[in-house]
């Protein structure tokens, strides 16, 4: 079963970015704003193997991502999970992402994964295992 509601998930889809959380080496919170994208009940983040967002996600197997929305009552959604990074097979996501960056109805023309390697790009992924707090969003 979902962890997510209709609500929530319509939320996420509508959100470009949200503040990821993971945990550093000395086990204080660490916090990046992403751009994400939904995919399921999984949260989809691009970015570059070599950052600390991914080398936390991969040395602790957990995430948190933060997503508010920019009008009043300015409703939010808090996600948590286990996370890792892909670094084979992420063309189509790393569009999909590219599509929300850019505020597209399509996502753009996907680059292969060999040039995305190559530039050492890689998906952060975080399985949604728990919502909430929510605020402001409908049911």
């Amino acid at each position: 079963m979902s962890a997510l509601t209709p609500a929530v998930a319509a939320f996420l889809d509508a959100q470009r970015l949200g503040v990821l959380a993971t945990v550093s080496e000395q086990g204080r919170p660490r916090q990046s704003v992403v751009y994400f994208a939904r995919e399921g009940d999984r949260i989809l983040i691009t970015t570059e193997a070599g950052r600390w967002k991914a080398r936390d996600a991969e040395r602790t197997g957990w995430a948190s991502l933060c997503v508010r929305g920019d009008e009043p009552p300015y409703p939010s959604a808090t996600l948590a999970g286990p996370a890792g990074v892909q670094r084979a097979d992420i063309a189509l996501a790393t569009a999909r992402i590219a599509q929300k960056v850019m505020g597209l109805d399509e996502p753009p023309e996907p680059q292969t994964d060999a040039a995305l390697a190559e530039a050492g790009r890689v998906i952060l992924a975080i399985d949604i295992e728990r919502v909430g707090p929510v605020s402001y969003i409908g049911t």
